[in-house]
């Protein structure tokens, strides 16, 4: 049986009215997760920590936290602080995000992403294992650190509050490259678009997925007698991530619909969405493709559709209800 998260994601203008009701609410009807994100507003972790006091099961996810906005170090000690706080219910989720973001809103260099989530991990690991003081010598994170401006008094430390457990990472990752090495490297896998219909796109990369790996796709969940109407929500978010969220040659999610079948679609909601022609954007993103990564109709149809899901290597799929009555009806169709 697939899990169920309820998804969160960053805030807008302000913090949603529902955050904690809805969340517990959610632990009621037998969700196995709430997810946080952030990009350049809401933090990911502190709606987390006003979710755990509330909250006795529901498993706390990160989805995700910005590799760039912390060190390792630091994303480390606010993972166990939430683990404490929940009592052992915290899933880390981690992402490089884009160049835009990273050099952009956190002001730092975005070259090799692989590389650098490699180490991040790596590190992360040795944190929660504290199995020693921390003495790590790679090409984007050095502890103690002895470059540039270094006073050279700096000495390798052991983190100071015990972890409870190794907590798990996960990562969310697009291009194959990244999604081989987070199968390699990590507990769970967050793609941004997976279609249960076109497994081929990702079987070569979750081939050498050991027993357990997770991997947790966030979906559009709605029931409704238009299906054309009830995609274009998604349809939205398609146009704005594929247009807008990267730049010509370096969008992560333009590349990714291109490999899942859509090349021509793909760079012409780029090319519309940077002329500034939004609307046509968003009507060029094709409704089989919506239509793949998201279960909208009809109950029946969902259910039909679910199947599909059923017998993909997803073992989790993420909701954005925002209504007791919305958890009530997604739970009684995945759970039963």
């Amino acid at each position: 049986m697939l899990d169920l998260g309820l998804i969160w994601g960053y805030w807008g203008r302000g913090m949603p009215d529902n955050l904690v009701e809805l969340s517990v609410e959610a632990e009621k009807l037998g969700f196995d997760a709430v997810w946080s994100a952030e990009s350049w507003g809401s933090d990911a972790f502190s709606p987390l920590v006003l979710i755990a006091a509330h909250t006795e099961r529901i498993k706390l996810g990160t989805g995700v936290v910005q590799l760039s906005a912390r060190t390792p170090t630091a994303t480390a000690m606010h993972a166990i602080t939430l683990d404490h706080i929940s009592n052992g219910r915290t899933i880390l989720g981690l992402g490089v995000s884009g160049p835009q973001v990273v050099e952009g809103w956190y002001g730092m260099p975005s070259r090799r992403p692989l590389a650098r989530t490699r180490e991040y991990v790596e590190i992360l690991r040795r944190v929660f294992r504290r199995e020693g003081p921390m003495a790590f010598a790679g090409e984007h994170f050095q502890m103690p650190y002895e470059g540039d401006g270094s006073e050279g008094l700096g000495k390798p430390l052991k983190v100071m509050t015990h972890p409870l457990r190794e907590i798990p990472v996960w990562i969310g990752a697009e291009g194959p490259k990244n999604v081989a090495q987070t199968v390699e490297i990590a507990d769970g896998w967050i793609p941004l678009y997976y279609s249960p219909f076109r497994p081929e796109v990702y079987a070569g990369e979750l081939a050498p997925a050991r027993p357990g790996f997770e991997i947790a796709v966030n979906v559009s969940m709605r029931v409704h007698d238009n299906v054309e109407e009830a995609l274009y929500p998604t349809k939205a978010s398609l146009g704005f991530y594929i247009g807008g969220m990267g730049a010509k040659g370096q969008n992560y999610h333009t590349k990714l619909m291109a490999r899942m079948g859509y090349e021509e679609e793909a760079y012409k909601i780029q090319d519309l969405f940077f002329e500034g022609r939004r609307d046509e954007a968003i009507a060029m993103v094709p409704t089989e493709f919506a239509d793949e990564i998201s279960l909208v109709g009809s109950v029946d149809r969902i259910r039909d559709r679910l199947q599909a899901w059923d017998e993909s290597p997803v073992t989790m799929l993420n909701v954005a209800a925002r209504t007791p009555a919305e958890l009530r009806t997604i739970a009684e169709l995945v759970k039963g």
